[in-house]
């Protein structure tokens, strides 16, 4: 979808509706991780744009003409500057990719709304976890475009979901969404998981100085 010019002067364009991030702790959990990993892994990628719950606005002079996703990520705009609101007619990208994780008050919003705008939109790829699984069966959906419509993504026999777009798959842990490398197998870690493995990593040199130290002696 193009986004639609209007010529009107001053508009203002909120950057806020002062609602939380995340329903539940969890749910802000969720939406940090997911940002947080895939910031990382685009993070020397200048033209790959990744952030979340942000003011996305895609008709211009319109500011009713919003929707904020959960996390959304960008192929051909550039990472910097940082931005304060998405403006799809400067851009001139709408997102490839785009995961909501619902809730009881986003539910209907994210599996109609929200899903018919980002067909309209072009958005490549839409993804829906539901942590507790208590609204979505199954609780990870995923849906593609083909010839301008969504189609449902099939499920691995796992019930893990592909995203063609960054080469990741999506499966649930316990409640969590993690996000995998196919190439490599390897999950994307969280802020607190690479930390662990980095001290670890610290330790195992320091052990290993430890022990060339005594032979050395």
């Amino acid at each position: 979808m193009t986004a639609i010019p209007l010529q009107q002067d001053h508009v203002f364009y909120p950057e806020s509706d002062g609602k939380p991030m995340g329903e539940t702790q969890l749910h802000a959990s969720e939406i940090m991780y997911l940002i947080q990993a895939l910031w990382q892994r685009y993070q020397d990628t200048p033209d790959v744009y990744v952030w979340g719950d942000l003011f996305l606005y895609y008709v211009e002079g319109d500011p009713s003409s919003s929707v904020v996703p959960d996390v959304f990520l960008v192929k051909g705009v550039p990472k910097e500057p940082p931005r304060r609101i998405y403006k799809l007619w400067e851009e001139g990208k709408s997102p490839c990719l785009v995961i909501e994780v619902t809730s009881e008050s986003t539910r209907r919003v994210d599996q109609r709304r929200k899903r018919d705008l980002y067909e309209r939109l072009g958005v490549e790829e839409y993804f829906l976890h539901d942590p507790y699984a208590e609204w979505l069966r199954p609780a990870l959906q995923g849906y593609r475009l083909f010839g301008g419509k969504y189609q449902p993504i099939e499920p691995e026999p796992d019930g893990s979901l592909i995203s063609r777009t960054t080469d990741l798959r999506l499966c649930r842990e316990g409640e969590r969404l993690r996000l995998i490398d196919l190439a490599t197998g390897e999950p994307l870690l969280s802020a607190n998981e690479t930390a662990e493995a980095l001290r670890r990593v610290e330790e195992d040199l320091a052990r290993l100085q430890c022990e060339i130290d005594r032979q050395k002696s």
